[in-house]
């Protein structure tokens, strides 16, 4: 009977073939791993064969989907494994091995446990959080009595707001929170569909409602604008505001047509933008996340779906919170792993690389603070986790 090491090294080296002609994959010609739409893998060879002389559309062997030979792309994960592994193919690494960097440069140290703040009676269900690059002061959202918990630096909970109910203050449903470099808590209410600023002393300065069908996620830029996603109409915004004086200055859709986005960030050095978009699939637990990159001219620089990512970790992805890290790189959450994960700047993207394993129940939300201490927030178990490098 094969032991569990041989199973994993035998379902490692199944993803070096085409499942059509059982040819091994190669970095060029007609063995370069090709992706098709529906997220099969074919080697070139068998998508042109199947498209036939005049690469007419071809359908998957496996799922039937039907699709165009110009619809298909070059399948990232495998091509970046076989760069690992080298001309000779040798060394496959076990799936407890190949967790490094691969292809895509010198990856992050590993990271430790450095404070916790919170628990079960202090956040009750919590949906985000976000960090004062100025002050180092952070914003958590959570379905508490009052919305809005602030803590210092040291971990002190020095301010408490957005109470139900509470004129000019009020918070019904929060999913997401964010703060601007001018020192202004935005968060995204679910219950009436809008925006809403606040100062730091919980002060309601600004409720943004323009025709929003569910906004979710969000993240601000340098210059204090925010990035919005709206989950039911499936767009990207930029808002532009005045928030000392109260006033919406620009509401821009700068992105449609993407499938229930939620989770955002924007890139602080290059104005990237990376969104999770969560696709529907029939039958139970059979959702999957995708990863979209965009540049600051949103266009579109990469995607990874989880289909893409089990090629290159051996258990299933659900992505649902995403930050950037000081120097560009892409990181998020995976409930299914109970981790954290950097999957590389966008120029390099995807790589696969954990950066915390252990400790978490169910990570839904990042931030990094000014001295580039990751903060997960933990809904799992109701807490706030700081992490620094090791």
């Amino acid at each position: 009977m094969a032991t569990r090491e041989e199973e994993e090294d035998e379902a490692e080296l199944n993803l070096l073939e085409c499942r059509v002609c059982f040819e091994r994959y190669g970095p060029g010609g007609q063995r370069r791993p090709r992706n098709l739409p529906c997220g099969h893998v074919l080697c070139r060879g068998c998508v042109g064969a199947l498209g036939g002389p005049e690469s007419r559309r071809l359908e998957c062997p496996f799922c039937r989907r039907a699709c165009g030979s110009a619809e298909t792309s070059d399948c990232l994960p495998l091509l970046q494994l076989l760069e690992v592994l080298g001309p000779a193919g040798g060394g496959l690494p076990s799936a407890r091995r190949r967790s490094g960097g691969g292809a895509g440069g010198p990856a992050p140290a590993g990271l430790g446990l450095r404070l916790a703040l919170g628990g079960w009676g202090s956040l009750v269900n919590p949906s985000g959080v976000a960090a004062c690059r100025r002050s180092g002061r952070l914003a958590v959202a959570h379905d508490g009595k009052k919305r809005i918990h602030v803590f210092g630096p040291g971990g002190s909970c020095l301010q408490r707001f957005g109470e139900r109910g509470d004129a000019g203050n009020d918070i019904k449903y929060p999913l997401d929170v964010t703060v601007t470099s001018d020192g202004h808590v935005v968060v995204t209410d679910g219950g009436d569909r809008s925006v809403k600023a606040f100062d730091f002393e919980g002060r309601g300065v600004l409720a943004i409602r323009e025709g929003f069908c569910l906004p979710w996620g969000l993240d601000a830029t340098p210059e204090s604008e925010v990035v919005l996603t709206d989950s039911e109409a499936g767009a990207l915004y930029r808002l532009t505001a005045d928030f000392m004086k109260g006033k919406l200055k620009k509401c821009q859709m700068i992105r449609s047509r993407l499938v229930s986005p939620r989770g955002v960030a924007v890139s602080q050095t290059s104005g990237a933008i990376v969104v999770i978009e969560h696709l529907k699939a029939q039958g139970p637990n059979n959702g999957s996340t995708r990863v979209k990159i965009f540049s600051a001219e949103m266009e579109l620089l990469g995607q990874m779906d989880s289909f893409g990512l089990n090629l290159v970790f051996p258990s299933k992805i659900y992505t649902t919170a995403v930050a950037f890290d000081k120097e560009g790189r892409v990181i998020v959450t995976d409930v299914c792993s109970q981790a954290v994960i950097c999957l590389g700047k966008p120029g390099e993207f995807p790589i696969f690389n954990p950066l915390i394993s252990h400790g978490l129940s169910y990570p839904v939300g990042l931030a990094y603070t000014a001295n580039n201490s990751l903060v997960v927030l933990d809904s799992g178990d109701h807490s706030i986790k700081i992490y620094s490098s090791t």
